[in-house]
């Protein structure tokens, strides 16, 4: 169910910034300077007008909901171009990305205030994943030096430590998630052509892993013990696993497990692993998977049941088992849902999408992510209960 999204679509020559405060009435334009700066960082003050724009849909009472809609300023409006809201903390504080009109990518942090913090590493090419209860934040950027993609982690206080696993072919380290202990985790592709998972402690050390007998090993989600979720590929097909911190495997399937196969996405506190799977014809269905083994298995009403379309479990689950993700209608268009732990699941599109996807939600079931407009635009959303 991962969609290629702009995330994997910014590829451009780096915009140089020097520190600076900006405000949406009376933003100076952006000085350039004769070299780059290690960092940059924009703090962009809230106001009453474009910065936010809050709706609220018609819905029944039980299931109200306020959208408010992400625009980072200085965010492209061109098909292609926005803004990705990608996660949220317990305190409401969300990070993501946005593009510019000149197609450059620079991460981003929200305040619940409004206020927008804009940061890039060596002048731009920045994309932010994760954030932890902290506000550290985890991501990838581009080195003009190598022309590589690497990792990073903004600490709450703004600085920067970077990192790379020992294998990577430069082609980057792909979704790094981050938990309250600030160890980072994520997966990259090896001068093998293979991906491998790594996670990278607090004091920097930098571990990495394959499931037993995998071709190939992706990292998705990490909870607070340290235990880690994903992927793993091997001559049978795709499978699910967990990894305790020990570094022993669980394997596994979900039950009707077919055609494409298992993916594991995120995991909570509680050791709960949100995902899901294709049947034998390529029909996506969700799943929960309990700290036993247990699965339980469902759909969106409104998912198709023809060819990859479905619905999908990768997005975020909560302490409460809460999991917010998206399914594919009969048309092959994305939409988001919310399902409770009781069974109960609410279908969403924010006000204007053409395309929805979700990404995230915290403990409170407030829900990030983005979506399309008519125009092709990526505009971020929260979705408030």
């Amino acid at each position: 169910m991962r969609e290629i999204t702009m995330k994997q679509l910014w590829f451009a020559a780096p915009l140089l910034l020097s520190a600076a405060i900006i405000t949406p009435a009376s933003a100076a334009a952006p000085q350039t300077i004769s070299s780059p700066p290690r960092f940059f960082t924009v703090r962009i003050a809230p106001s009453s007008g474009a910065l936010q724009r809050s709706h609220r849909r018609a819905l029944s009472p039980a299931f109200a909901a306020t959208f408010t809609t992400i625009d980072v300023p200085g965010a492209g409006n061109a098909s292609g171009q926005g803004t990705v809201a990608y996660a949220i903390n317990s305190s409401g504080v969300i990070a993501g990305d946005f593009s510019d009109s000149a197609g450059n990518a620079y991460a981003f942090i929200r305040a619940p205030d409004g206020t927008f913090t804009a940061f890039g590493l060596y002048g731009g090419q920045t994309l932010a994943y994760g954030i932890n209860d902290k506000g550290a934040v985890s991501g990838t950027y581009l080195d003009p030096n190598t022309n590589n993609w690497r990792g990073y982690k903004r600490t709450p206080t703004g600085k920067f430590q970077t990192f790379d696993p020992s294998n990577d072919n430069g082609n980057g380290i792909f979704d790094p998630g981050i938990n309250n202990g600030s160890t980072v985790v994520g997966d990259y592709t090896g001068t093998d052509g293979d991906y491998h998972s790594f996670f990278r402690s607090n004091n920097g050390t930098l571990t990495e892993f394959d499931a037993p007998g995998a071709t190939g090993t992706l990292a998705w989600g990490i909870n607070k013990v340290g235990t880690i979720s994903g992927s793993y590929d091997d001559l049978n097909g795709t499978h699910g696993y967990v990894r305790a911190t020990g570094g022993t495997f669980t394997e596994f399937d979900a039950p009707g497990a077919g055609g494409f196969g298992t993916i594991a996405d995120k995991l909570n506190n509680k050791g709960w692993v949100s995902g899901d799977y294709t049947d034998s014809s390529n029909v996506f269905h969700a799943y929960l998977r309990d700290p036993a083994g247990k699965f339980t298995e469902y759909d969106a009403p409104d998912a198709g049941n023809g060819y990859k379309q479905g619905t999908g479990g990768e997005g975020g689950i909560n302490r409460n088992e809460t999991v917010a993700a998206a399914y594919f209608d009969s048309s092959n268009v994305a939409h988001g849902y919310m399902r409770l732990k009781n069974g109960s699941l609410t279908e969403f599109d924010p006000p204007g999408s053409t395309w929805t996807e979700t990404w995230d939600l915290n403990d409170s079931d407030v829900v990030v992510g983005d979506y399309i407009d008519s125009s092709g635009v990526y505009h971020g959303f929260i979705r408030t209960p």
